[in-house]
């Protein structure tokens, strides 16, 4: 199994566009085969960092969900209205592996 650890930067006059954003990504990773462990947004402390983490068995499966996701329509719905409402700068993208009992 492989975690995405996502940061991201956003607009912080814009925390209700992305999470609406991060609503809309929850279900649609879920549905690809991944397992969605949430957003988090900011609270205290820095008030433009957010996070993300969904995990897919392997990298091999992440990548056949981002080959999927050009071709899906609520995907590149998703995509195209945060290329509208602009709430993220910037993110960095990271990959983990969990170490269980």
């Amino acid at each position: 199994m492989i975690t995405c650890y996502l940061k991201y930067v956003i607009d912080m006059h814009k925390i209700p566009e992305f999470e609406d954003y991060a609503r809309r990504w929850i279900p649609i990773v879920n549905r690809m085969g991944g397992t969605h462990h949430g957003y988090f947004l900011p609270h205290e402390g820095a008030s433009n960092i957010a996070y993300a983490l969904f995990s897919f068995p392997s990298l091999a499966a992440y990548e056949d969900y981002r080959n999927r996701m050009a071709a899906d329509e609520e995907c590149v719905a998703t995509l195209e209205l945060e290329k509208r409402n602009r709430s993220i700068i910037s993110y960095e993208r990271s990959f983990m592996r969990p170490v269980l009992d």
